[in-house]
């Protein structure tokens, strides 16, 4: 029989979370820097989808199946789901400090796919990691705080950007003439292959994983006594039938997200461009932006992470998701128009807001609506949901700005805003999943904030 979950603390929650820091460190890099990085090295707009494809085929193949073996893993010293993000972790840092020494466009692009493999390889078992440690009442909570150390990793990347292209950068020419990756910029990436490692490292060393109850372990004896060939079989088989299980919740989340995450990939590559388009930047003065506008909206994420718990309670997580993705899309819609480099700062809180929400409340409505021996393989699910989209993103959106979009980067971030609204409307959809914790939030947020 499993015994009930222990409430935690508002700083081990805290801990717990800290290893977000890092990995969304490595995340905000991405986010900013590297389609500049690949503009810099020759790519032109058409092509940026197409060099984004390593994050959607990697996602899509490496989380799930991390999830499923996560699930039939446990060691004594080193738990269940640890091993995996720690792996990830320093497979990311290495690749981090070797990015800015790219000396061609696909060298850069290699090494996106290998940083994208230790990044999704942390990522998977780190949600779970989250579900498995929690009970019911606190997950809003949980998930919420891991929301803010997304924001405030991205913050950091971004902040890095511009702060050492200030430092460092004044003196620099134009970087497209020269066809290299400008020296301001290698900082951030060293900086962010340090954090990688040792916040993941604070939360292995701060946070014990829960063993297994007596039936997991002897189903995890059965699997490792299993052949070798009939383990390697097992997550693909474990992916098949949690997809066939899947809970109908899921299934209408993956039409919200098959909007939502094709136009936040459209913004992450086309940002920078637009706002070399819209105000007259050079390619520099465009990354600058973007990183000042990307550090704007994830300190929003920051600010706001925590308050939605509460609001949530109010009105319901459903609720607070579907306003936030027509936040969102009312920010990348207004942002175009908008000449002053300061006024868009305001367009930037709503999808702060949004993005918040983005990173929590999905989470915590699916962990309470799966079991816990496949909360593994249903977080890589999940994973697969935001990757498919931007799979399709990267091979449909290169023809579509080139040919429907006159090549545009502002329309391609108005086309983004369009379907953001699509989301927010399919997200009306969902219905509010119930936890078997009549409690819930309320006892989460006074668990977690009152310590």
């Amino acid at each position: 029989m499993k015994l009930a979950k222990p409430t935690l603390s508002f700083w081990q929650i805290f801990n717990m979370n800290v290893g977000f820091l890092g990995i969304q460190f490595s995340f905000g890099l991405q986010q900013t820097a590297v389609n500049p990085i690949f503009s810099f090295l020759g790519a032109h707009h058409d092509e940026l989808p197409l060099l984004n494809l390593a994050g959607p085929v990697t996602g899509l193949i490496i989380q799930p199946i991390i999830g499923a073996i996560s699930d039939k893993t446990w060691s004594p010293r080193w738990g269940r789901r640890k091993p995996f993000f720690l792996i990830g972790a320093i497979i990311g840092s290495l690749c981090l400090f070797a990015f800015p020494f790219s000396p061609t466009l696909w060298f850069a692009v290699g090494l996106l796919w290998i940083l994208d493999v230790g990044n999704n390889m942390a990522m998977e078992p780190y949600r779970a990691f989250v579900g498995d440690k929690l009970p019911n009442k606190q997950l809003s909570f949980g998930y919420q705080m891991q929301s803010l150390f997304v924001g405030a990793g991205i913050v950091l990347a971004n902040a890095s950007i511009f702060i050492f292209q200030d430092w460092f950068g004044g003196a620099e020419e134009v970087v497209e003439a020269t066809q290299s990756i400008p020296k301001w910029l290698y900082y951030s990436f060293f900086i962010g292959a340090i954090l990688s490692v040792s916040t993941i490292l604070w939360s292995v060393l701060k946070t014990p994983e829960i063993p297994p109850s007596d039936e997991e372990f002897e189903e995890i004896k059965k699997h490792n006594a299993l052949p070798m060939s009939e383990r390697i079989k097992t997550p693909f088989i474990e992916i098949v039938e949690a997809i066939k299980d899947m809970p109908k919740l899921m299934w209408k989340l993956a039409a919200v997200y098959l909007f939502q995450w094709y136009a936040l990939f459209v913004y992450w590559q086309f940002i920078a461009p637009m706002f070399r388009e819209s105000m007259g930047f050079n390619a520099s003065e465009a990354l600058s932006q973007a990183a000042k506008m990307n550090t704007t909206y994830n300190i929003s994420t920051v600010v706001f992470a925590m308050a939605l718990v509460p609001l949530a309670l109010k009105f319901g997580g459903k609720k607070v998701y579907v306003f936030s993705l027509f936040f969102t899309g009312i920010a990348m819609l207004s942002i175009p128009y908008i000449q002053d480099p300061l006024l868009v700062i305001l367009p930037m809180i709503l999808f702060g807001i949004g993005w918040a929400a983005m990173m929590g409340i999905p989470y915590s409505m699916v962990s309470k609506v799966v079991t816990h021996e496949r909360r593994g393989v249903y977080m890589g699910i999940l994973n697969m949901m935001i990757v498919i989209p931007m799979g399709i993103q990267t091979l449909t959106f290169g023809p579509i700005v080139k040919n429907l979009l006159d090549d545009s980067a502002v329309n391609a971030i108005i086309f983004g805003g369009v379907f953001f609204i699509i989301a927010g409307v399919l997200a009306l959809r969902i219905k509010q999943p119930i936890s078997d914790d009549t409690d819930d939030d309320t006892t989460a947020f006074a668990a977690g904030g009152g310590h």
